[in-house]
């Protein structure tokens, strides 16, 4: 990357991404309102019939379907290979809105920071076209755009701007201005969401869980266990790339793969509600999930609950669904850590903070964003939690990493785009 620029046009981008947090913040919240609005009338309160268990995944399926058959950009980037922070023409928008919106509400278990990002990189395009930048200060105001739209989806501009900073650790101290447009946008946008409030459901994917028992002390158990919750992660995000790579190596053509899939993840959400689970938790992301399992005090339930979104998250990854991964990847390390809970008396606050970490730290390959988003997730319990909970990133950090070594990653980091 070619040095930031300095003087008025370095101004200039930093009014340029405030200016831009409002507008990628208004089209994040149009985008979750749509989801969730979409959601609650397709389900409806409590346990749905099951057979919207089964057919609404195969409906969503058809959507994303005509959205990458139909629509330019293929619906969006891949889950299976992680966030992408490029630039998103103009013309994908509608494509990675639609596909998106038949993930997402359809019960696909992908999360929303995908296409968040995605549509907030189109707001930094629009900005552009306008502003006429060059190819660096565009790809500032994309990234603008993007964190604008994010910061609210993990609780303000920090997450966000961590995120940007540590997947561009290798520009060194040239970071730091490519860095202040985005972090900028990201705080006008947090600002923006908040002023929403509870419209369109936008209070949903609120992070802090609430009514969580204060952890006070720290025990040796307690660390050694949050040590094997990062290493068990680890393990586990591996096997389900591996698995969700095998589904999208099936010879099949991909509107057959796509209904496939969405009619596997209908089956296995109705298995678990055979078991004892309740199919919900087993659809969708996992944001209003986490604190369901964390506080599970049943083994089969937190088994059949891991199991099931183990294989419904692979199967969502490769079989051409369009989300992002991050949240199922929290909700796998958080059912992890909650044997811990169940066998061994770990507390709820303890796993939900150190399995959300190590979760996050196995699929996106960083460290203090997963630290930071622990945090957030556990409110005024944070400064007890998250020394326990760096063991917990630290393991699962080392173990992704050696097993990096031994196989080709099949997912990227989260990078900004050069």
């Amino acid at each position: 990357m070619a040095e930031p620029p300095t003087g008025r046009a370095y101004l200039r981008l930093i009014l340029l991404g405030a200016a831009i947090g409002i507008p990628a913040a208004l089209v994040a919240a149009l985008f979750i309102a749509s989801v969730h609005g979409l959601e609650h009338w397709l389900w409806g309160p409590g346990e749905p019939p099951w057979y919207a268990v089964l057919s609404l995944p195969v409906l969503g399926a058809i959507i994303v379907v005509l959205a990458r058959r139909f629509l330019p950009g293929d619906g969006g980037h891949s889950p299976l290979k992680g966030l992408s922070t490029a630039a998103t023409p103009i013309s994908h928008a509608p494509g990675v809105f639609l596909a998106a919106l038949g993930s997402l509400s359809y019960g696909a278990v992908l999360g929303p920071e995908a296409p968040v990002i995605a549509l907030g990189s189109v707001v930094g395009m629009v900005a552009n076209r306008y502003a006429k930048f060059d190819t660096q200060g565009a790809s500032v105001i994309s990234n603008a755009g993007q964190f604008s739209a994010i910061s609210a989806l993990f609780g303000g501009p920090l997450v966000a701007g961590m995120l940007l900073l540590e997947g561009g650790i290798g520009l060194g101290a040239r970071l730091l201005p490519v860095l202040l447009p985005g972090l900028v946008a990201a705080a006008i946008g947090y600002l923006i969401f908040v002023g929403f409030g509870t419209w369109g459901g936008l209070d949903a994917p609120g992070l802090e869980v609430p009514d969580l028992p204060a952890y006070t002390g720290v025990h040796l158990g307690d660390l050694l266990i949050v040590v094997v919750v990062g290493v068990l992660s680890s393990f586990a995000l591996a096997r389900v790339h591996r698995l969700g790579t095998r589904v999208s190596e099936m010879k099949l053509p991909m509107p057959a793969l796509l209904l496939a899939g969405g009619l596997a993840v209908g089956l296995l959400a109705l298995l678990a509600r055979a078991l004892g689970a309740n199919s919900q938790d087993v659809l969708f992301s996992g944001q209003t999930s986490v604190g369901v399992v964390a506080t599970a005090d049943s083994t089969k339930i937190v088994l059949v609950l891991l199991i099931a979104k183990f294989l419904a998250y692979a199967v969502c990854l490769g079989c051409g669904f369009r989300g992002g991964p991050i949240f199922p990847a929290i909700f796998l390390g958080v059912a992890i850590a909650s044997l811990g809970v169940v066998w061994f008396d770990l507390s709820p606050t303890l796993a939900l903070a150190g399995g959300a970490a190590a979760g996050m730290a196995a699929q996106t390959r960083l460290i203090f964003s997963p630290l930071l988003f622990a945090g957030l997730l556990v409110g005024a319990s944070s400064l007890d939690v998250l020394p326990p909970a760096v063991l917990a990133v630290a393991a699962a950090w080392l173990t992704t990493k050696f097993l990096d070594r031994r196989a080709k990653p099949t997912v990227e980091t989260v990078a900004p785009a050069d």
